[in-house]
């Protein structure tokens, strides 16, 4: 009885082993689905070679696992290495920079040219080396239409000095400074050195009239002369000496300036020249 259990036994174990083995076997399965295979560029590039391989032996490549570098130093090596791949060309070409001319010291001549432009300019405003003066704070008012928003405080133009500083713009500074070169110079025999400025910046209304509108000299825009002071000592004085020569440079700032009055105008500038750049539409008023 014993002998005939144990041989029960022993073949029941016998078949538990054969289906275990052969369950294994079942599950032991195997991906032979295409893989791409290893990029050529790369793997010569970190110095892995991967023989050539027949046609038949691509799916057994493809299963190979990629080989990678171990370390980052391998890593490092390997990049530096692609320039040398097969269809790169990172060398780079060293370029020789073109020699640039060295530049001839100036001058004594462009030097005292250089210096005189620079003591030229020293004082000057508004762009104009012949414009001298300051810039100042711009100029604000509670009055609705008075204030300066780029004021300069003008004390010569084109050499001749003024009375006293004129606060105005730069458009009003830059048209007086035209029209005592290119007008009133050339009308008198002898320099103008001195204009006697009678107003400049000033909030008011127009012709001190109430309820008139702002003066352009509420806005910087207005500069009055009532006299003009000569080389030779002379003064010429608008109010009652409004000769020929005045009315000619009174004439002639017609178009340089927006608004030119004078004697006989309005009964309002009867002592002095009124000059200025109003921003209002249409030709120059001149009376």
């Amino acid at each position: 009885m014993r002998s005939g259990r144990d041989a029960v036994r022993g073949a029941v174990a016998a078949l538990t082993l054969v289906l275990v083995t052969a369950t294994a076997a079942q599950g032991q399965t195997v991906d032979r689905s295409p893989r791409p295979l290893p990029n050529p560029t790369y793997t010569e590039a970190v110095g892995l070679a991967v023989p050539e391989a027949a046609p038949g032996d691509a799916l057994e490549r493809s299963l190979r696992p990629m080989p990678r570098p171990g370390s980052l130093s391998a890593m490092v090596a390997a990049a530096q290495g692609a320039g040398a791949a097969r269809g790169l060309d990172l060398s780079a070409t060293a370029v020789e920079p073109e020699p640039v001319a060295a530049e001839p010291p100036p001058t004594k001549r462009e030097h005292r040219r250089k210096k005189r432009e620079a003591a030229s300019l020293a004082g000057s405003v508004c762009g104009v080396a012949a414009i001298k003066g300051e810039e100042i704070a711009p100029i604000r008012s509670r009055v609705n239409g008075c204030g300066v928003p780029e004021a300069v405080r003008v004390t010569s133009v084109s050499g001749v000095r003024l009375s006293q500083g004129a606060t105005i713009d730069c458009d009003t500074a830059r048209a007086l400074n035209t029209w005592v070169s290119d007008v009133l110079q050339p009308a008198y025999r002898d320099r103008v050195v001195e204009l006697r400025i009678a107003a400049h910046y000033i909030c008011r209304s127009r012709n001190n009239i109430r309820g008139a509108k702002v003066s352009e000299h509420g806005k910087g825009k207005a500069v009055d002369i009532a006299a003009l002071v000569l080389s030779n000592g002379r003064t010429e004085v608008v109010a009652g000496g409004f000769d020929r020569t005045m009315r000619k440079v009174h004439k002639g700032a017609c178009g340089i300036f927006k608004t030119t009055l004078g004697p006989g105008s309005d009964g309002f500038h009867e002592d002095h020249l009124h000059f200025d750049t109003s921003d209002r539409s249409g030709g120059a008023y001149c009376r």
